[in-house]
């Protein structure tokens, strides 16, 4: 009698570094170590967010000299994200990555111990620095680390940690801010400690990220990197969700609800809730989607409804309107966030290192959000009819740039690149 052997089980977690289609893969503990910080680092951020205006004017300050403070905090990040990029290639992601945690929480004590409005606005612009340190190498460690097949899952998970915490730290802010302006910032700077020495003590062992152990990876090039049409639409939708995320919808938002819409400061804040709201939403099945129909499906998607829904925002003609639409937005954010990070991280691959190119990316963010809220806040002080409107309108103008950007692109899903567009 011939034996015919029993088939054995497929351990679907047994090869989960191959990128494999249809394997059910689990997220790395080392990137569960990064987003677990991350929602630390948004705790904290948030913090301070509620309360860094008020203490600016704490020293008879106008408006404009406030919001100055606010975007100090980004043009740091902006200026030195070159530098940071390579710091990475010279150092690797983990030393890069705790160096900055620690500049931050340095700095945002400084803060707390300010004696004038000058002084603040260095602290805070110092702590831009050590901000744009941290997101990059997070970025370069989650690339390195995350398995290819799901990259969008990743990216979906570490962004709904930083929005989590983005969402409960300005209510504990508001919280501590009753004890006194001051004692935010101490916390945040507490939090950032606790982050960098988990980093630390849980990924010391890592066989990635540190200096000796990336020299003999090859290094991609911005230039190289450019040549990719993924990567030159990720750019251009970097920018224009910066502008409309980042940008835009912190300065305008608020103040459409109450200058346009009659309504408190309590709707302004809920507003900004909406938005969050939304965007968590998609997150829960927008990485997946990544992984699965490709980016650019997600990445287009989201650039419509969420340029749609800004355009949409200067034309609300009432309270529950306006919050819906906010909502709306949102979702256009969350599921283009996931698939745009994935396909940059697709770009660069897990065996190379990718500094320079990853802060170019950041940076691209970071301008749109520096230069959106100034244009659009000079569209509203200037013009007079149709003001608002106008300004949330060139959020869904980028938006449509952006997407035209991303119909050329190729499709950089690993099971689904070949052939998938032009290079």
């Amino acid at each position: 009698m011939v034996r015919i052997p029993r088939p054995q089980k497929r351990r679907p977690t047994a090869n989960r570094r191959t990128g494999n289609p249809g394997e059910v893969q689990r997220i790395p503990r080392e990137i569960r170590v990064l987003i677990a910080a991350a929602f630390v680092i948004a705790i904290g951020f948030g913090l301070v967010a509620p309360v860094l205006p008020q203490f600016a004017q704490s020293f008879d300050v106008g408006v404009a000299a406030s919001s100055v403070i606010v975007s100090a905090f980004a043009f740091t990040r902006l200026v030195f994200a070159p530098a940071g990029g390579h710091l990475i290639e010279r150092l690797g992601e983990r030393p890069v990555y705790i160096l900055g945690l620690l500049i931050v929480a340095v700095s945002t004590a400084a803060c707390a111990f300010a004696g004038n409005y000058w002084q603040l606005l260095v602290f805070r612009g110092l702590g831009g620095i050590g901000s744009t340190l941290f997101t990059v190498s997070a970025m370069g460690l989650i690339v390195r680390l995350a398995p290819p097949a799901i990259r969008g899952r990743v990216s979906s998970a570490y962004a709904s940690a930083f929005l989590l915490g983005s969402i409960g730290g300005p209510l504990v802010g508001g919280l501590l801010a009753g004890y006194g302006l001051r004692v935010p910032f101490l916390v945040y700077a507490g939090a950032l400690l606790v982050a960098s020495a988990v980093v630390f003590f849980q990924l010391k062992d890592t066989p990635l990220g540190d200096r000796g152990k990336t020299a003999h990876l090859p290094v991609l090039s911005v230039r190289d990197a450019y040549a990719d049409s993924a990567y030159r639409a990720a750019l251009v939708s970097s920018f224009a969700n910066g502008w409309s995320s980042f940008g835009v919808r912190m300065a305008l938002v608020p103040l459409f609800a109450t200058a346009v819409l009659g309504a408190g400061p309590e709707i302004a804040g809920i507003s900004l809730a909406c938005f969050a709201a939304g965007t968590a939403l998609a997150l829960t099945f927008s990485g997946r989607l990544a992984d699965s129909l490709g980016r650019r499906p997600l990445v287009l998607t989201g650039l419509v409804v969420n340029g749609t829904a800004m355009v949409a925002l200067g034309f609300s003609g009432s309270v529950p309107v306006f919050l819906a639409v906010c909502v709306v937005g949102g979702a256009g954010a969350g599921l283009l966030n996931p698939a745009q990070q994935a396909a940059v991280a697709d770009v660069v691959g897990n065996n190379r290192s990718g500094g320079k190119v990853l802060a170019a990316f950041q940076m691209s963010s970071d301008l749109g959000a520096i230069l959106g809220p100034v244009l659009a806040g000079l569209i509203v002080d200037y013009l007079v009819f149709g003001s608002f409107g106008m300004a949330f309108s060139i959020s869904g103008v980028l938006a449509a740039w952006a997407g035209l950007m991303w119909l050329k692109a190729r499709e950089t899903l690993p099971s689904r690149d070949a052939g998938s567009g032009k290079a």
